[in-house]
C-alpha cells in the first residue's frame, strides 16, 4: 500500500469523522495528497479493492521468491525472499487493521441513536 493511498484512506476517514461530529470546517484533504489526487473524487470502495489487489500481489510474488528457492534457483537469495515475505505479511496485517477499524466505525454508526 503506498503512502499516497494510505494518506487517501486517512483523509476519507477523518472527513467522515468531522461529518460525524458536526464539525463543518475540518480539513477534507491530508497535505500529503498531490493536488491532481485530491482534485479527482475519490471511490472508497475502488480503493479498498486496489489495496487488496496489491496485498494479494505483494503475498503472491513473496511467494512465489520462496517457492523459486526452494526449488534451488540460485538466482533467488535467502535475504530477499525474507524481506518480501515480512513486507507481505506487514502489508496484511495493516489491512485487517484497518478493515477492523472500518468494522467498528461502522458497528459505531449502526448503534447511535437517531
Amino acid at each position: 500500500m503506498s503512502n499516497i493511498q494510505i494518506s487517501q484512506v486517512l483523509a476519507e476517514m477523518r472527513a467522515l469523522q468531522a461529518r460525524a461530529s458536526g464539525i463543518a470546517d475540518a480539513p477534507q484533504i491530508s497535505p500529503q495528497i498531490s493536488p491532481q489526487t485530491a482534485a479527482q473524487p475519490s471511490d472508497f470502495a475502488n480503493i479498498m479493492k486496489g489495496t487488496i489487489d496489491q496485498v494479494a500481489k505483494m503475498q503472491n510474488h513473496a511467494v512465489g521468491l520462496a517457492d523459486a528457492y526452494e526449488a534451488g534457483d540460485k538466482s533467488v537469495d535467502l535475504t530477499n525472499v525474507m524481506l518480501e515475505l515480512q513486507k507481505a505479511g506487514l502489508a496484511f496485517r495493516a489491512m485487517t487493521e484497518v478493515r477492523n477499524k472500518l468494522v467498528d466505525a461502522y458497528q459505531q454508526v449502526m448503534n447511535m441513536s437517531v
